[in-house]
């Protein structure tokens, strides 16, 4: 694809050019131009220029309130774990002024070789199920590697506000729910255990906590692994990232584990069909490997970070399903995302009785 057939309201390539001259980046014309698809909204678009291969990401076309200020978040985290073993695209140049480009942030990053095992798999993955239980095993690996990053030391001690991280958690979800009732239409949530688990998790938060870099949301569909075996080539798509308990991270990961008595298998696509994955106990076990030895994270509690991550995921979906009944999302996705919320918190109480 030529430079010219992106539509230059999202990517003008001649801003670019003279803006990466000025950053220092090599020159020369643009080549093997290719809009990539993500897991957002977000606009992806690999290129090579000067002998360098880039991946361009900025906000959607229709920018929302807090894009510009997420792409500047993501860009200083991605560039702040340079130096670390954690996998993920790095940042090479980030424009954090919108004026320069039609009014969106953009930066440039490292292209990752490798693929959405939510999407695709490989035949060499698809037929080995030793791989597939690799895969999940080193899933744990690599957001334990993320959570031994000392965020203070890699200069992101102002990046968010743990102070009462888990303190304010039932009550921000709880508020967002009360919220879905400006909607037209939504007759208020209907998920069974909701109180129940609210309640379980204000009496049996955690005491301590160690603050971390947090992802935000992460399971298998923001992850790229390796072509050439289980590795995980790059942990993606991070526009939650925080400073938080990183073990709600692993929580979430939990959460949204592929079970084949539920929705989440679909979710999970061909890894979750494929199956051969790991338990939970066993992912839980590959992430205090490096825990243990490194942050000494206290996991006895880990329960209820996967009851947490259940009780806010489930919170999140049930919005587009009450968006649904005032016409701002389509039935057919509000009727499925209410009936994830519902196996979420079935999940939780399982979690709770475990």
């Amino acid at each position: 694809m030529q430079p010219e057939q992106i539509d230059p309201a999202l990517v003008d390539f001649a801003v670019l050019a003279r803006w990466m001259d000025d950053q220092g980046l090599p020159g020369g014309p643009f080549e093997e131009v290719t809009p990539l698809a993500g897991g957002t909204q977000n606009v992806l678009v690999r290129f090579r220029r000067g002998g360098r291969d880039y991946v361009l990401r900025r906000g959607p076309a229709h920018l929302r309130a807090r894009t510009n200020e997420v792409l500047r978040r993501e860009a200083r985290v991605l560039s702040a774990l340079d130096g670390t073993d954690v996998p993920a695209p790095r940042t090479i140049a980030a424009c954090p002024d919108e004026t320069v480009m039609n009014g969106a942030v953009f930066y440039l990053m490292t292209p990752v070789d490798g693929f959405n095992a939510s999407v695709t798999l490989p035949d060499a993955h698809a037929g080995d199920s030793s791989a597939r239980h690799a895969m999940g095993l080193n899933a744990a690996r690599a957001l334990s590697a993320l959570g031994a990053v000392d965020h203070e030391a890699v200069g992101l001690a102002d990046f968010g506000k743990p102070a009462r991280f888990l303190e304010r958690q039932v009550g921000r979800w709880r508020s967002e729910l009360d919220s879905y009732g400006a909607l037209d239409g939504y007759p208020g949530p209907q998920i069974p255990g909701l109180d129940d688990v609210a309640r379980w998790l204000e009496a049996n938060r955690p005491a301590t906590w160690r603050p971390g870099i947090m992802h935000g949301d992460y399971h298998l569909a923001n992850l790229m692994y390796s072509f050439d075996g289980p590795e995980v080539a790059a942990i993606v798509d991070w526009e939650m990232c925080t400073i938080g308990d990183p073990l709600l991270d692993l929580g979430w990961l939990l959460a949204t584990w592929p079970d084949r008595d539920d929705a989440s298998v679909a979710l999970a696509g061909p890894l979750g069909a494929a199956g051969g994955l790991p338990s939970a106990g066993e992912l839980v076990g590959a992430y205090a490997e490096r825990e243990a030895a490194v942050a000494g994270r206290d996991l006895s509690a880990i329960t209820w970070y996967a009851v947490l991550a259940c009780f806010k995921l489930g919170i999140v979906l049930e919005g587009t399903h009450a968006r649904a009944f005032a016409g701002k999302a389509s039935k057919e996705t509000g009727d499925l995302l209410h009936s994830i919320t519902l196996g979420l918190f079935r999940r939780a109480e399982a979690f709770i009785g475990s």
